[in-house]
């Protein structure tokens, strides 16, 4: 794949696609501080499969795309839970980033499948443009706003985080990856370590994380305005997905999204933690078809 950059405002936004122009068109919304490359390129060639043209895109301050600095630094997990870190910039932002994609390509309206913070960006999307939304699917989110986010937390999770420690090295920090990606993970299924050193080293050498980025991209996702009160708003079909083994995110959360969107659906995937693992990709390939051709 060939990296492709495009633009909102000054900001430049990194993007890869798959699949024939003339497909369906399917954008992929990536969750907190992660890069476009944790989209894994087999799910995507299954969703190019199944005749979509995909999308994947690196968020600002994120992998390819223009990269932000704070006013100070604050601990990221206090950004979380209090929400205390001043916006750098805005969730709606971020959603203008997406259709600045979608602008690039020619496409007047989309498909939207976004993964944890990205789901929520997919979300804010149909209630802000709706225009622009043929579809929703949505991969290991749950309800917006933060007080509605932090009822479905797993906090034991973090302390797990904080202990992850490596030497200051390029192999230290590609080690770090690797193993937030295992804590992420099914604890119920094997644990896929190529394909995450992989994804860890071609993270580390497009752009070294960034612990900042944590704190700024958080205090975005607090700021969508009143997006979260909305979801009613949403028309466009919605289908909400969420791993029985998410260990970051409640599976209810899920089904508490859903009662806030009409008519939209909730599934949970078993042996599916907070990312997509290899085994679930053809179902959920076949979801993400099925929701677009219903």
């Amino acid at each position: 794949m060939t990296v492709q950059m495009t633009h909102n405002g000054e900001v430049q936004i990194a993007y890869e696609t798959f699949g024939p122009p003339a497909g369906e068109p399917l954008l992929l919304i990536m969750g907190l501080d992660f890069q476009m490359v944790y989209w894994p390129d087999g799910f995507c060639q299954a969703l190019a499969e199944r005749g979509f043209h995909v999308a994947r895109f690196d968020n600002r301050d994120a992998g390819l795309s223009t990269h932000f600095s704070s006013p100070k630094q604050e601990n990221p997990f206090r950004v979380l839970f209090r929400g205390s870190a001043r916006p750098v910039y805005t969730g709606s932002d971020m959603v203008d980033d997406g259709l600045a994609v979608m602008d690039a390509l020619g496409w007047d309206n989309a498909h939207l499948c976004g993964a944890s913070m990205g789901s929520g960006l997919a979300l804010a999307a149909a209630v802000l443009h709706p225009q622009r939304v043929r579809t929703v699917t949505t991969f290991a989110g749950g309800p917006l706003g933060k007080i509605n986010v932090l009822r479905y937390v797993q906090f034991g999770v973090f302390p797990r985080f904080a202990r992850i420690k490596h030497p200051d090295t390029d192999e230290g920090a590609i080690r770090t990856l690797v193993d937030m990606i295992r804590l992420l993970s099914s604890p119920n299924h094997p644990f896929d370590e190529q394909w995450a050193r992989s994804a860890a080293e071609i993270s580390h050498a497009r752009s070294p994380r960034d612990p900042g980025t944590t704190q700024r991209q958080t205090a975005a996702g607090h700021n969508l305005g009143d997006v979260a009160r909305r979801l009613g708003e949403i028309t466009a079909p919605t289908l909400i997905i969420n791993g029985a083994d998410d260990p970051l995110i409640r599976p209810s959360a899920g089904t508490a999204l859903a009662r806030r969107i009409p008519g939209a659906r909730a599934v949970v995937y078993p042996r599916v933690g907070h990312l997509l693992p290899e085994h679930a990709w053809t179902t959920m390939a076949d979801a993400v078809a099925a929701q677009a051709g219903g």
